[in-house]
């Protein structure tokens, strides 16, 4: 199961693969699936056995304050502290679908587990820093301001977002840190294949803002905001 899951994820994210460097992926997501394994969720098709879905998450000690604007990078330390209090929360790290099975509800359904497994674990909140669907398409505009953006129907505009809403969440605001990467030119030229011959900002391949770069320093900078969402009702009291 876990060989699939790993598949299922490089499947879906190969081509972020950079991603995979922040300093908290890097140093502690192992940990967070080792420690928490039985909290790690798959969707699995009954007629093939193939494994379609993969939600993944970590419980957390939070006191309800104002979330921070690391994101992501902030839930995976504090699920990995060996000193954290008795977790509350539970945070959702990533929910993963092949693009041949979209359009099935599967990430629906993901979301909709996260919320039953965050009710009989007891825990009081369901938080994500969602990573919106189509802001790669729009790399040059505030996230701030693409929250905002709705479509012909006056709808939220991201269909991420937009699930996320349709299942209740409460968009709390954006963290402007969320993953952060920060590696040498080289690294990063071997991502984008091609050369960057000034400072500057760049597009890459599915990011959601431009990277960075300094060539004074040597080092390409890509800080990728996403949208923190906060499920109310969860009552945190198990189910029978």
């Amino acid at each position: 199961m876990a060989e699939a899951a790993c598949r299922l994820e490089d499947e879906v994210w190969g081509h972020l693969g950079y991603l995979n460097f922040t300093d908290a992926h890097h140093r502690h997501y192992d940990t967070i699936l080792t420690r928490f394994a039985d909290l790690q969720l798959c969707l699995v098709d009954d007629a093939t056995g193939e494994m379609v879905a993969l939600a993944n998450c970590t419980p957390i000690a939070w006191d309800g304050a104002a979330l921070p604007a690391r994101g992501w990078d902030w839930l995976v330390e504090e699920g990995a502290r060996d000193d954290a209090p008795v977790p509350n929360t539970l945070g959702a790290l990533a929910i993963s679908v092949p693009p041949r099975h979209r359009g099935a509800g599967h990430a629906q359904r993901m979301i909709g587990e996260l919320k039953t497994l965050c009710e009989r674990q007891g825990f009081s909140s369901l938080i994500a820093p969602v990573r919106p669907s189509r802001k790669f398409g729009h790399p040059s505009v505030r996230m701030q301001d693409y929250v905002g953006w709705q479509d012909p129907q006056g709808r939220c505009f991201d269909p991420w977002l937009r699930s996320h809403l349709h299942q209740g969440a409460r968009l709390v605001g954006v963290c402007d840190r969320s993953m952060v990467v920060e590696q040498p030119v080289a690294f990063w030229e071997a991502w984008a294949g091609r050369r960057f011959e000034t400072s500057g900002p760049f597009e890459i391949e599915g990011g959601l803002v431009p990277l960075q770069i300094d060539l004074v320093r040597g080092v390409g900078l890509y800080e990728e905001p996403n949208v923190w969402v906060r499920y109310d009702g969860v009552s945190g009291t198990p189910l029978n």
